[in-house]
């Protein structure tokens, strides 16, 4: 199959390559287009109970939570000066009569003293916009945002639609500054890999054509459904990182086969019955693994799911389609414009005595871990239970301002407010009772306000048998005291014949808490499934699928523990430039454990392809495990480094996601590419000897059959002196 796929895109190389203009063309043209119809927020559960509460409380009350908050601050004097009172009175009129606002809520209308800080230098105004979604809150908020300024008045602007609106923004700031950065690093090391201009333009290529087509897909699919901002970074860290990973191991095996004397048709089949069949195994590993984030309700889970699933699919068929196309119509001349590099402890060319045999030092190293496989085992599991120890203490919360830079008015706003004003808060628990008579509304108020962490509780609003109580709390919104507030509130007995859901922000905290772990294991079961199937489709064993999920588990669990020492620990947070909050955002290791499980596999798959390519040849598990570490652990390498630098670029963003999945997801390439995949799994595979390679009758009948492979006859032939040497 793959042999014959060679063969029909050299054949048709031309159309190939002008069917890939045209993708990229309609990539410039239409799909960058996709950053208008992208929609803010999706962290919450459109299911849950303070999602209900908010369609409940719109429809019955109208909108009842704040949408701007803007703070204006009197400096020395107070809010009682004429001087400060009368310009924001004026603005506010003002701001009352926008067709876009619905209702201005400030303390000279109400007389409630949570508007005025405790010293009474500052007051802030809640503000209801008229647009029922989130797009068009968006859109009324950057229309009014001039009019918010009081003259001769400090002022600045918070509360959610403030908040969402910069998180998008430097979210779209950070795409691209992660792209400047990255680009230029990223080109020098290819060229620095490959010894030659031309060759390294190939991954820069393909990773170009990934991130157009995903970009292109993804504004077809938000035709038909929401796509969240985030997924553009899904788009272009996977569109590029694996890209570059494919496009690697594809050059680099056409290199290595003209290196060994074959014509470049020969070649191209050659690559695509061996790299190709790696590639289309790890695309489809990672695509699926990422799919199972689509049985999540959130948008934002969902999102970075169909961007990603998409930037790593099409970043597969490029190498599978345009690359070796590519590759037909360059020939020999893949090594033109060669450029010095310096010493680099691999062969500097490709040539067929440099390729061969289990001498190297990546051999050499194998060896010397199969010689002590348990000790290995033992050392390496050790160190990575180090690595995860901080994860046993991690605590999970939603994201408030604190994410944003510190000095972004949003931010501002919610720490002046958590500081100096006497709730502490603009985002009060809200809870709405539905049918019940008066009595009963102050004995459910009653029952509320004596709750431990409860220390307010009021109406806020009432229409017909709907009233709506505003309940505060200690401690700030995203945090233990307000969840623990949250579920006393939903614990209290229900009056007979009467309806009692509990909303704001801190509850849709909690319901995200709930719906996620709710889900988890099903993920989970969604990825251990895929690789399962697919490693034992492209090697016949069923034990290496189970080794593999048990190296990704270790792996993963190392590197979650290192950012959760990092983030929720604070450690380093002042080199990364970021506020700890002792919390992680719940989200994040969903969308990273997909992300980091597929490339775990991706890397698993490398490594194996060369290990049974060698052991179909000799039948000797050692001298397999030697050649194979030695034929691929430069390739692993380099692309892993090549992925940490594309990471890189977006951990230097400015808001806290960029750096958590950046940093996440470096630390796990570290972890994987040298602790596991050099080490753990040359000891493990020692250890289980021709058990690497065992599967039932049954099952090994199927393989035969339906195996990701070429038919034994038309597999390329290793011609390895050293493959029948038997290793130490």
């Amino acid at each position: 199959m793959f042999i014959r796929w060679g063969t029909i895109v050299v054949r048709f190389r031309h159309f190939v390559l002008a069917a890939a203009l045209v993708v990229v063309a309609a990539g410039v043209l239409w799909g960058t287009g996709v950053f208008g119809v992208l929609k803010s927020g999706g962290f919450d559960d459109p299911g849950s109970e303070s999602a209900r509460a908010a369609s409940a409380i719109a429809a019955e009350l109208g909108n009842q939570t704040p949408d701007i908050v803007v703070l204006y601050s009197a400096g020395t004097a107070t809010i009682d000066d004429p001087a400060f009172a009368g310009p924001v009175a004026s603005t506010l009129a003002a701001l009352r009569q926008r067709p876009e606002v619905d209702s201005v809520l400030t303390y000279a209308d109400t007389g409630n003293p949570a508007l005025v800080s405790t010293d009474r230098h500052a007051t802030y105004a809640a503000i209801r916009l008229r647009a029922a979604d989130d797009d068009g809150k968006r859109r009324a908020y950057q229309t009014l945002r001039p009019a918010l300024d009081a003259p001769g008045v400090a002022t600045s602007v918070g509360g959610v639609v403030a908040f969402e609106t910069g998180v998008d923004d430097l979210t779209k700031n950070d795409v691209s500054s992660g792209e400047m950065i990255a680009m230029p690093v990223v080109l020098v090391l290819l060229v620095v890999v490959f010894g030659g201009v031309v060759a390294a333009g190939m991954p820069l290529l393909i990773g170009a054509l990934a991130v157009l087509g995903a970009l292109t897909a993804a504004r077809g699919i938000a035709t038909v459904t929401d796509l969240s901002t985030f997924a553009v970074n899904s788009i272009t860290v996977l569109g590029l990182g694996m890209a570059i990973d494919y496009a690697l191991f594809i050059v680099n095996r056409f290199r290595e086969e003209l290196a060994a004397g074959r014509d470049t048709p020969q070649a191209i089949s050659v690559t695509m019955a061996t790299a190709g069949r790696t590639v289309l195994v790890s695309g489809l590993t990672v695509a699926l693994a990422l799919s199972s984030l689509l049985i999540f309700p959130q948008g934002f889970l969902r999102s970075m799911g169909l961007g990603g699933t998409a930037a790593v699919l099409i970043a597969m068929l490029g190498a599978l389609t345009v690359l070796p196309a590519m590759l037909a119509v360059l020939g020999p001349r893949i090594n033109a414009w060669p450029v010095p590099r310096p010493r680099l402890p691999w062969p500097r060319r490709h040539t067929a005595a440099a390729a061969t045999g289990d001498a190297g030092g990546w051999a050499r190293l194998a060896h010397s871990v199969m010689r002590r496989p348990v000790l290995y085992t033992l050392a390496v599991l050790a160190s990575l239970a180090v690595l995860a120890a901080p994860l046993t203490g991690a605590r999970f919360a939603g994201a408030d301002e604190r994410i944003l830079p510190a000095g972004s008015q949003p931010r501002l706003v919610s720490e002046q407010i958590a500081t100096h004003f006497p709730t502490g808060q603009a985002a009060p628990i809200q809870v709405l009772i539905d049918g019940a008579s008066p009595d009963r509304v102050v004995d459910v108020t009653g029952r509320i306000k004596a709750l431990s962490g409860v220390t307010g509780a009021q109406t806020a609003a009432a229409r017909g048998t709907a009233t709506l109580i505003t309940v505060d709390y200690s401690g700030p919104r995203a945090g233990a005291q307000a969840y623990q507030a949250v579920r006393a509130i939903r614990a209290l007995p229900e009056p007979s014949g009467v309806r009692v859901l509990v909303g704001g922000r801190s509850a849709a905290d909690v319901d995200q808490l709930q719906s996620l772990g709710a889900r988890l294991p099903w993920m989970a079961a969604i990825m251990a499934a895929v690789t399962l199937v697919l490693l034992f489709l492209a090697f016949g064993s069923v034990v290496l699928p189970l080794k593999a999920i048990a190296m990704n588990l270790v792996s993963l669990a190392a590197s979650f523990g290192v950012v959760s020492w990092i983030f929720a620990g604070g450690h380093l947070a002042g080199l990364l430039g970021f506020t700890p909050t002792g919390d992680i955002e719940p989200n994040l290791p969903v969308f990273i454990l997909a992300v980091l499980f597929g490339l775990a596999t991706d890397y698993e798959v490398f490594l194996l392809s060369r290990v049974r390519e060698a052991y179909d040849a000799t039948g000797d598990n050692t001298a397999a495990v030697a050649v194979g570490l030695q034929r691929t652990g430069r390739i692993i390498t380099t692309a892993a480094l090549l992925l940490i630098v594309v990471m890189a670029g977006f951990a230097s963003g400015q808001i806290v996601f960029a750096k958590f999945i950046g940093l996440g997801m470096i630390t796990a390439i570290l972890i994987d590419a040298t602790l596991v995949r050099a080490l753990l799994v040359p000891a493990t595979m020692r250890l289980l000897g021709r058990r690497n390679w065992w599967a039932p009758p049954r099952l090994a009948g199927i393989y035969r059959r339906y195996g990701i492979h070429e038919p034994a006859d038309a597999s390329p032939r290793l011609d390895h002196p050293a493959l029948s040497r038997t290793a130490e």
